[in-house]
């Protein structure tokens, strides 16, 4: 008995186009009867790539169909029915530039939410869309459709986990974006700056990454220093002279570094050791050194 197949295109465009079968959708259509798909989630085209893969197309011809939908009332449109894409634009853009006057498509029924899905899952395979242009076309699945992240993964063949990360670089500000964007940072810094949640030192954070050139590991520590240092002056702000009077009595009691948070349900006193002698010296202070060594 033959396996059953999941549905949804995780498993890429081969569940669209069987290999090896004939293709009774094929057909010849004029290059001008071509509209692009306008759920295309692609934005950015390399003009460079673009011409290499219109001279191969020009030298050895347009070798995978492209896949299109007929647009609906075009049968007596003149000069025949008019084309949508689905998926296969950028082999489209290079045809046009190699100047092929006709090209071969297959034709197929596809739903709204079908198309973007489609060319979602040929660009992911094709690795052409940048990281921006992915989390874009995740969220419109997201509004457009009422998809949850559970189901756009399990539809493009991604885990949850990495559509979540992928739609959280929607939030970062615009500077943010267009570093990505345009390669001077990395997805990995770009999640790194995810880790602040305050705009400017977002912005900051960018900065130090393009001045000193920091790698995704040296943004990461940047990030957290800068994390560190919001924290200590957030709590600068909140704490009363009494409770700072307090930690530095137990500062110099203990001798050695000692935090105080007090709220009204209690709070938490941490006190800091760097080695085994600190934290000798610090049971001595608290238990008394009648014990003898115990670290």
């Amino acid at each position: 008995m033959a396996a059953k197949t999941r549905g949804g295109l995780g498993k890429g465009l081969g569940a669209l186009i069987p290999a090896g079968t004939a293709q009774p959708g094929l057909r010849r259509v004029s290059m001008d009867a071509i509209v692009p798909n306008p759920r295309q989630p692609r934005s950015v085209f390399d003009p460079e790539a673009l011409q290499e893969l219109a001279d191969s197309i020009r030298e050895v011809g347009l070798i995978q169909p492209l896949i299109v939908q007929q647009v609906p009332g075009s049968e007596d449109a003149p000069g025949g029915p008019r084309y949508q894409l689905i998926t296969g634009e950028r082999r489209w853009r290079a045809s046009r530039l190699a100047g092929l006057q006709h090209v071969d498509v297959i034709v197929k029924e596809a739903t709204p939410q079908e198309m973007l899905e489609l060319a979602l899952v040929e660009n992911i395979q094709r690795s052409d869309l940048n990281p921006l242009e992915e989390a874009s076309a995740y969220q419109q699945l997201s509004d457009e459709f009422g998809l949850t992240q559970e189901r756009i993964a399990e539809r493009v063949g991604r885990s949850r986990a990495s559509v979540a990360n992928a739609m959280r670089l929607l939030r970062l500000p615009e500077e943010v974006k267009d570093a990505l964007v345009t390669g001077q940072i990395t997805e990995g810094h770009a999640r790194a700056l995810l880790m602040l949640s305050d705009e400017d030192e977002q912005l900051q954070a960018l900065r130090a990454v393009l001045q000193r050139r920091l790698s995704v590991r040296q943004t990461e520590e940047y990030v957290r220093r800068l994390q560190v240092a919001g924290s200590d002056t957030t709590r600068q702000r909140t704490r009363s002279p009494e409770t700072e009077a307090l930690e530095t009595e137990f500062r110099e009691s203990l001798g050695t570094k000692v935090d105080l948070y007090r709220s009204r349900r209690g709070g938490r006193l941490v006190i800091h050791f760097y080695s085994e002698e600190d934290l000798q010296a610090v049971y001595d202070r608290i238990v008394g050194g009648d014990g003898g060594e115990r670290f």
